[in-house]
């Protein structure tokens, strides 16, 4: 266990020596401000982090999936991250996917000897039949976790992209990855506990990864969800606030449309742009990929 006492998310935080003394708003206070470094720890893996996303979002252009794999925490924020962008961004929910060792049990108990099974992180990604032209990102804290490990080295076996994205360096897995995200949050304060500046950093490279490739892959129009599914009434109220706001039309106007469209934004934009009926709407947006304003423009 030697090299996890020398990682830098292992070692005690000078700023934290004297948590059991402090105050309740002391210790939100000490958090906070530990907290705001985690962003500019982030800032200096960008040039990494493009790097995975255009990886990402060629994989999704060619038909590809992305997997996200890790363990405890690292593995919720990789579920939390895919199950949010079927709703946003009209996805299958096979398209983005979520895998924890332990399955799924391990989403609401800690089974913490399950990061320990190399052999199950490969044998995870053959369950879900894993291909080349799937891609898959490693996320462990540490960058040592057999686990995610295991996984990345199948990925590799059979031609899929590979992305590791771990909070100290030089991290294990990195050496796994085509592309290597190490994003230095140092130490906790709570000594060890991953959960904190580690688990937000990645939670903010997550949010980066998915939206940039779904912005690369036609999911956007502007700066608006174009794509999301208007699944309830808050939603089908959002998809008509998209509409008004993108197509320049009021509120009665965006909700025919959106009706009309069989409640698939996307055409309802497109009709609303350019005229055409839900169908014609429908195959110019095939035509160009899905992409709205490709087919509005074109």
């Amino acid at each position: 266990m030697e090299s996890i006492s020398k990682l830098s998310t292992e070692q005690t935080n000078e700023q934290s020596a004297n948590l059991d003394r402090m105050s309740p708003l002391e210790i939100v206070t000490l958090i906070n401000r530990e907290d705001q470094t985690v962003a500019l720890a982030v800032q200096q893996a960008l040039p990494q982090i493009g790097q995975a996303v255009e990886a990402i979002a060629a994989a999704l252009a060619k038909g590809g999936r992305l997997f996200y794999i890790g363990a405890g925490t690292s593995g919720r924020l990789g579920i939390l991250d895919a199950s949010e962008c079927p709703p946003t961004f009209g996805t299958d929910a096979t398209l983005v996917q979520g895998l924890i060792a332990g399955g799924d049990s391990a989403l609401v108990n800690a089974l913490e000897g399950a990061e320990d099974d190399a052999d199950a992180g490969a044998q995870d990604l053959q369950k879900v039949n894993l291909t080349l032209l799937d891609v898959v990102v490693g996320i462990s804290a540490s960058g040592r976790t057999p686990y995610v490990a295991g996984a990345l080295n199948y990925a590799r076996e059979i031609g899929a992209a590979t992305i590791a994205m771990s909070c100290n360096a030089p991290a294990e897995i990195s050496k796994l990855a085509d592309v290597a995200i190490e994003v230095m949050t140092g130490p906790e304060v709570l000594m060890g506990s991953t959960r904190l500046k580690a688990g937000t950093a990645q939670k903010m490279v997550l949010n980066m990864l998915s939206t940039a490739s779904m912005v690369l892959n036609g999911k956007v129009y502007q700066n608006l969800m174009i794509d999301v599914k208007p699944t309830n009434i808050k939603l089908v109220d959002r998809a008509t606030r998209i509409l008004t706001m993108a197509a320049e039309v009021d509120y009665d106007k965006a909700a025919e449309a959106l009706k009309m469209a069989d409640n698939r934004a996307k055409v309802a934009l497109v009709m609303l742009k350019t005229g055409l009926g839900p169908q014609e709407a429908e195959a110019r947006l095939q035509a160009v990929g899905g992409f709205v304003r490709r087919a509005i423009e074109g």
